[in-house]
């Protein structure tokens, strides 16, 4: 199977190579270590799997697979330290055929990588626990700014309120309070803070 690769380190990238050239059926098509390039490589190297980190210096990776997945056929599987719910729950989205964390044996790697070729998905099984703590209490999916915002919320501020308070611009508390909507299925402001006062984040 052909594979590309797409990470910012280049002892990563080193890395994945020298287990991957141990295995006859694998073929390193190319490298990346950002979204230009990454996006280059895949439009013009065709790879069947392309191995993507989420932080890619400033940028992240799961952009590329927005920009590109409509345009090829190659499947994608996140390969990422980030055990962050909201991490997966970004590239589960995005309907990744994979993602797998860092911290993985190497066979780990080769089996799930030889399932998605198969057509299969394949998530690590330290995900496993996150998707249980996700099932027991939504406020999981939230990272510590959108609990910030939301708490805001709570509070009855509004956007221009909350981005002095926090010392964000407007634009980014926009995007903030759409992410915890999304995040949390609500389909409004009002809705977030009926949610936050039954939670007990406000009295």
């Amino acid at each position: 199977m052909r594979i590309g690769i797409i990470d910012d380190h280049p002892l990563v990238r080193q890395g994945l190579i020298s287990i991957l050239s141990l295995y006859e059926d694998f073929e390193i098509m190319g490298e990346a270590t950002n979204c230009q390039e990454g996006i280059a490589m895949i439009m013009e190297k065709r790879p069947e799997i392309v191995l993507i980190d989420l932080k890619l210096g400033n940028e992240c990776g799961l952009d590329i697979i927005k920009e590109v997945k409509n345009k090829t056929e190659s499947r994608f599987v996140v390969l990422t330290s980030s055990a962050e719910q909201s991490d997966f729950l970004q590239a589960e989205m995005l309907d990744v055929d994979g993602y797998i964390l860092k911290e993985a044996l190497p066979e780990e790697l080769i089996y799930g990588l030889r399932l998605i070729y198969k057509g299969r998905k394949y998530y690590d099984p330290g995900l496993v626990r996150l998707q249980m703590k996700r099932n027991d209490d939504p406020l999981e999916l939230l990272t510590q700014r959108e609990k910030e915002v939301l708490l805001a919320l709570g509070e009855g501020l509004s956007n221009r309120e909350i981005s002095q308070k926090l010392y964000v611009t407007e634009h980014t508390v926009k995007k903030h309070v759409s992410q915890i909507l999304a995040k949390l299925n609500l389909s409004n402001r009002t809705d977030a803070i009926i949610f936050a006062y039954n939670k007990g984040l406000i009295g």
